[in-house]
C-alpha cells in the first residue's frame, strides 16, 4: 500500500487522529499550566497578573513558541478534517442501522458523539482565538495596554482576560467549552494510545486512569478561571 493511500484509508485517518490527538493533548498541558498561573493572585494580592503576563510575554516573544504556534493550527486543521472525514465515514456506514437495538449496551453516548463534541469545541476555539490571540498577536496595539515589571515593558493580556470574563454569557460559553472538552477527552485520549499500539491490559489500564484523571482536571481549570475572575475571587487591582 503507498503512503497516500495509507492516510487516505479508515486506518490511517485513525492514525493521524491519534498522532494529532496526542500533539494536542500536549499543548492543553503546557496551555492549562500557563494559564493557571492567574491562580497567583489569589495567593498574593499584590501579584495582578504579574506571572501570568510574564509567562504570555514568554509564549509570544519566543520565535521557537511562535514557529510552533503554525505546527498547533495545523495539528488542529488536520485532526478537525480527519475527525469530521472519519465521522461522515462511519454515518454511511450506519444508514441502515441496527437490526436490534442495543440499548444500554451500546458505546456510552460521548463516544458516539465525538463529531457532536468536536464541533462544539471548534466553535468554542473560534471565540477563544478571537478573544485572546487575535489580540495578543495581531492586533494587540489597539487592543492590549502595556505593563512593565522591572522595567520590561510586555502586552497586559491579564487585564484583557478579566475584561472578557466580567460578561456572564461568556463566562457560561467558555464553561459549556470546557465541558465538552472533557468530554472529547474521555473518549479520545485512551483511544489515541490504543491507536499508537498500546494494547497490554496493564498499560491500557494506566492510560484509562490517567486519561479520566486528565479529562476531569484540566478542563476543570480552564473552568475555573473564568469562573474565578466573574466572582472577583481574581482580579487586576
Amino acid at each position: 500500500m503507498k503512503w497516500s493511500e495509507f492516510f487516505t484509508s479508515s486506518v490511517g485517518k485513525k492514525f493521524v487522529m491519534a498522532f494529532t490527538g496526542l500533539f494536542l493533548i500536549s499543548f492543553l498541558i503546557v496551555h492549562v499550566g500557563i494559564n493557571a498561573c492567574i491562580f497567583a493572585d489569589m495567593v498574593d494580592p499584590d501579584d495582578n497578573g504579574e506571572m501570568f503576563n510574564k509567562a504570555a510575554h514568554f509564549m509570544g516573544a519566543s520565535y521557537v513558541i511562535r514557529l510552533m504556534e503554525i505546527g498547533l493550527f495545523a495539528g488542529i486543521i488536520l485532526h478537525i478534517v480527519q475527525g469530521y472525514m472519519l465521522e461522515a465515514q462511519n454515518r454511511s456506514r450506519r444508514k441502515e442501522g441496527y437490526a436490534v437495538s442495543m440499548g444500554s449496551k451500546g458505546s456510552a453516548w460521548y463516544k458516539k458523539s465525538m463529531g457532536l463534541l468536536g464541533t462544539l469545541i471548534l466553535l468554542f476555539l473560534i471565540v477563544h482565538i478571537a478573544h485572546f490571540w487575535v489580540p495578543s498577536r495581531i492586533t494587540y496595539e489597539t487592543t492590549l495596554s502595556e505593563v512593565s515589571y522591572n522595567g520590561n515593558a510586555m502586552h497586559d493580556v491579564f487585564s484583557k482576560m478579566v475584561e472578557v470574563f466580567q460578561n456572564g454569557y461568556v463566562v457560561i460559553l467558555y464553561i459549556l467549552g470546557c465541558f465538552s472538552l472533557a468530554w472529547h477527552l474521555l473518549h479520545g485520549f485512551q483511544s489515541s494510545f490504543r491507536t499508537v499500539g498500546v494494547h497490554n491490559k496493564k498499560w491500557l489500564a494506566l492510560v484509562q486512569s490517567v486519561g479520566i484523571g486528565f479529562s476531569i482536571i484540566v478542563p476543570l481549570i480552564f473552568a475555573l478561571m473564568p469562573i474565578s475572575i466573574f466572582f472577583g475571587w481574581v482580579t487586576n487591582s
